[in-house]
Parts: C-alpha cells; sequence; structure tokens
C-alpha cells in the first residue's frame, strides 16, 4: 500500500489483490495530474455539483478523492474490471469512506440520464474507449466539462481525433511529469454516431467442433478481429470427454473454449469466468449464437476462481493473461492455477496454453505434482496437470 497526496487530502491506496510484493501503485503521474486540474483550472475549480462520471479509473484512486469532498451528487465509476471495481470499495474502506460515497457501474450498465462532469483515464484499449464515448455521448450537454487524462505514451493522435469524432472539438496540454490531459468540448448538434461494436468473425475451418462458427466480441475484448494462435492450438487439442461434466473456462474472453467444451458433450455444464466485463457480454453472445436452443451457461465476474465453491469442477480451461494494465507479472496466472486446483475435485484436470518463454510447467509441477504437454507449435504450448 502506497499514500497519494493531493490537495483535497492524503490517501492510502492499493490495487487488488493486494500484494506488498507488488511494485506497482494504484495511481501514477496522470491521476495525480487530473485531481490537480479540478482544483486548480484557470478560471476557477471545476464545479463538481452536478452528476459527475468517471470512466476508466484502474484501481479507484479518482473517485476515491472525489468522494473524499463529496459533491451534491456521488460520483459515478464506471469499469470494465471487476477486479478494479474490487479494488475502489478496498480503497475506499481503508481511507474512512462508506462504499455509497461512489456509485459503481460497469461498461455494460446504462450510463446517468445526464451527466455534467466527464473524466476519462484512456484505457489501453482504443476500441474500449470509442465504445464507451458513444455510450455515454447522449447523455452529455454543451455545457458538460469533459477532461481525459494519461501517460504520454497512453495518448495518441487516434486519441484526439476520437474524442473530437464522437465528442466535439478537443485539444491537449503540455506534459507534466510524463502525464497529459485531454480537454473535450461537447458540440452543440453534434450528430451522435453509432458504436460499431460488438463485431463478429467466423473461425476458421481446423477448429474442432466451433470450425466455422461465429464469435462475438465487444470492444477491449482480446483478439477481437481474428482467432490468436494459442486459443486456436488449444481448441485443435481438446480432451475428449463423455458423461456429465462441470467445465470452468477460466479467463473465458470471447468464450469460444468454453463453446467448444459445450457443443463437445450434450451434458456438459459450463461456467464462463473473467474479470471483464466486455469479455463475459462477448462469451454470453457468442454461446447463444451458437449454442443449441434452450442450452444453458453460468457468466461470472470474479477474481479467478477466488470463492469458487471447492471440489465441483471437472476440467478447467485456462489461456492464462501475463500482464496487467501496464505491469507484465505472472501473478495472475498463479492465483488461476491455485483457484483451480481447489476447484477442481480428485481426478479433474487443468489444461493451460501459454507462450513457452512463460514456464508454467514449473509452476504447474510444483502446484499438482506434475503436469505434461499435450501439444506444442513453436511459440506456444498446451499443458496438462490432474488434481490427485
Amino acid at each position: 500500500m502506497d499514500r497519494m497526496t493531493t490537495a483535497r487530502g492524503d490517501f492510502d491506496l492499493a490495487r487488488f489483490p493486494e500484494d506488498p510484493r507488488d511494485p506497482l501503485r494504484a495511481w501514477d503521474a496522470a491521476d495525480e495530474y487530473l485531481l490537480r486540474h479540478l482544483d486548480e483550472r484557470e478560471g476557477g475549480p471545476v464545479d463538481l455539483s452536478g452528476t459527475v462520471v468517471v470512466l476508466g479509473d484502474r484501481w479507484g484512486a479518482l473517485v476515491t478523492a472525489l468522494a473524499a469532498h463529496r459533491p451534491v451528487h456521488r460520483p459515478v465509476q464506471i469499469s470494465d474490471s471487476f477486479l478494479g471495481q474490487q479494488a475502489t470499495r478496498a480503497n475506499l474502506e481503508r481511507n474512512g469512506l462508506d462504499a455509497s460515497a461512489v456509485r459503481l457501474r460497469t461498461t455494460r450498465d446504462a450510463p446517468p440520464e445526464r451527466i455534467d462532469v466527464l473524466l476519462v483515464r484512456v484505457p489501453k484499449s482504443l476500441a474500449l474507449l470509442e465504445d464507451q464515448l458513444h455510450r455515454l455521448a447522449p447523455h452529455v450537454h454543451e455545457g458538460t466539462v469533459v477532461v481525459g487524462t494519461g501517460m504520454v505514451t497512453e495518448i495518441h493522435t487516434s486519441t484526439l481525433k476520437l474524442f473530437e469524432r464522437v465528442l466535439g472539438p478537443t485539444r491537449t496540454s503540455l506534459a507534466v511529469k510524463k502525464a497529459r490531459l485531454i480537454f473535450c468540448s461537447p458540440g452543440a448538434g453534434l450528430p451522435r454516431g453509432v458504436s460499431p461494436w460488438p463485431r463478429s468473425y467466423a473461425l476458421p475451418a481446423d477448429v474442432g467442433v466451433v470450425s466455422g462458427l461465429t464469435v462475438v466480441n465487444h470492444a477491449g475484448v482480446f483478439s477481437a478481429e481474428r482467432l490468436d494462435a494459442g486459443t486456436r492450438l488449444l481448441l485443435r487439442n481438446l480432451p475428449a470427454r463423455t458423461g456429465s461434466e462441470h467445465v470452468v473456462d477460466l479467463g473465458c474472453g470471447n468464450g469460444v473454449v468454453g463453446l467448444a467444451a459445450a457443443l463437445a458433450g450434450d451434458e456438459t455444464e459450463v461456467t464462463f469466468v473473467d474479470e471483464s466485463h466486455q469479455a463475459l457480454a462477448s462469451a454470453e453472445a457468442t454461446f447463444r449464437a451458437n449454442a443449441p436452443a434452450g442450452a444453458t451457461a453460468r457468466f461470472v465476474a470474479a477474481d479467478g476462481l477466488s470463492g469458487f465453491p471447492p471440489g465441483t469442477a471437472d476440467l478447467v480451461l485456462n489461456n492464462p493473461p501475463f500482464h496487467s494494465h501496464r505491469g507484465r507479472t505472472d501473478a495472475t496466472a498463479w492465483r488461476m492455477f491455485n483457484g483451480s486446483r481447489a476447484a477442481l475435485r480428485r481426478g479433474g484436470e487443468l489444461w493451460v496454453v501459454g507462450n513457452r518463454h512463460l514456464g508454467y510447467h514449473v509452476k504447474l509441477r510444483r502446484l499438482f505434482g506434475g503436469c505434461e504437454v499435450v501439444a506444442s507449435d513453436p511459440k506456444f504450448v498446451v499443458l496438462r496437470a490432474v488434481k490427485r
């Protein structure tokens, strides 16, 4: 945990789940720059007495600082990340603020009817930003204060053009501590376009039971334009199963792996798990588009399999991420592997696909007592570990 010092006070903040070994903070210079601008804007502080919406607040640093000086309306945080909103709840609590001080909404929820101040932490995904600006545009008005923020490596010409195309005239600030601000003035009578998301594509012909089927991708979901090579290798080597089983697609993304498991057996029960609400919406859309009429599945936003009923899964299929925002780490994969072992019954299996250089086999052998290579190519490897 670290302390963020602002004109609004000092705040103890941490990412989620909190890890004392994590060298990354829950905020950066871009968050500080935005908060400073709200209080020190030329012409006077920004009026926060109306409806304030904060889009993409990664770990809750912005809304925690805003909630400490609560405006008339509680700030609204819109986030795609389950982990990010868990961090927000924890950061509010550690700073003595009630969870109700902030209204938490996901990127799939309806935005407030009227937005008077829109603060945007620029996401890594330009597609996600595009989709969300389109969703929010009908709710801003000519007097809405729109301010974006990000590190200079995150704000590009395409970012500024996107704000201008969707909302109105846009300019950027000078860089301070390698961070910039974006100032946008919603145009009166600006024609409001329609988001180009979600998008779909057909799967190739060599991926087993899902060959040729349609995948639905909402904005910001991994591999939105085509099937990635790692998932392709896993789909081509999925285990042949029989009987009634509970399969978990962990870190499901657009849900194509879980769909393959569901189609492979009439009695298979599938649970799709991801921390991204956009991913879960994609997985559900992909499932509904291709599963037989009446087929059911569960779609769960969670931190891996934490809180999952132990000993209830027969098979976990996993393509773990190796980055979280700007941090590249195996911490997420390690939590997924530990959660999978707890969730599996004895004799249950975890199948993992990943880049060869990540060395997942070492962790799986330590955790499960062994693992085997099911398939490999020059870049990826599919591993199988059995709970004994």
